[in-house]
């Protein structure tokens, strides 16, 4: 049975097929808060917010003041001749790869951020085996990133992910690693829309904005947990997990 979110997100594309917020007034390219957010598939922390946390400025309108930016990449560490590894495995390396070609295939935010949604919450849900069923029920063809990932391309978009993750200044120490204006948010990632509503500088400021508690700092009595990158890395190479994709 479909989740509650999957169901929500498939209607609202149905419905609202132009969800990505018109360039003028407050939505103007040059007022967007940029929101990059740093990210590796199996892990379920990352997972857990992509699901339950940045899909709700989605629904909450916030989305007409930013500019998001993913990088499935996170914990991975490159090998030699350009090979990698990913922290949770083959299907991590592989998810990773799917993930970056669909932000390639489809760059309207409408189309990747969907695929990307549906295959994260299967992995919240501990069903990632059946990441291909996503783009059924998206009504999306699978085969374009197919062709991306076994031609090779993928690999070039996971590499230049790994480098821009690995350029990232103070360096990311886990993921999720979400940034904000260039900003990283460290443990406090779950509070991003204070974030976010505080460094807007238009004037069309989205109603949720009023109704986000504007508490900016990490202290906490939990703090949300993380995948660090000291983490034992499984060691799989990219090249060996993309024949599965016909």
């Amino acid at each position: 049975m479909a989740s509650p979110n999957l169901l929500l997100i498939t209607l609202f594309l149905l419905l609202c097929p132009a969800f990505t917020p018109p360039s003028t007034s407050a939505s103007a390219s040059s007022d967007r808060v940029a929101l990059d957010l740093y990210y590796e598939s199996l892990c379920p922390y990352s997972a857990n917010f992509i699901v339950n946390h940045l899909f709700n400025i989605f629904r909450n309108g916030i989305i007409s003041i930013v500019r998001l930016h993913l990088v499935p990449w996170g914990n991975a560490r490159i090998r030699g001749n350009d090979t990698f590894v990913c922290q949770h495995g083959a299907l991590e390396c592989l998810l990773n790869t799917v993930e970056a070609c669909a932000i390639e295939t489809w760059p309207d935010l409408n189309k990747h951020f969907s695929v990307i949604f549906c295959i994260e919450d299967l992995v919240y849900r501990r069903m990632s085996s059946q990441w291909e069923d996503c783009f059924d029920k998206l009504g999306l063809d699978l085969s374009p990133v197919a062709e991306c990932c076994n031609s090779g391309l993928g690999k070039e978009l996971e590499l230049q992910y790994a480098a821009e993750t690995n350029a990232l200044q103070p360096p990311h120490e886990y993921v999720p690693w979400v940034v904000v204006d260039g900003q990283p948010l460290y443990e406090d990632y779950e509070n991003f829309m204070s974030y976010i509503c505080k460094a807007y500088k238009g004037t069309d400021v989205p109603k949720a904005c009023s109704e986000v508690t504007l508490t900016i700092g990490r202290a906490g009595p939990s703090l949300p947990a993380v995948c660090y990158r000291e983490e034992e890395v499984v060691v799989v190479e990219s090249k060996s997990i993309l024949s599965r994709i016909k």
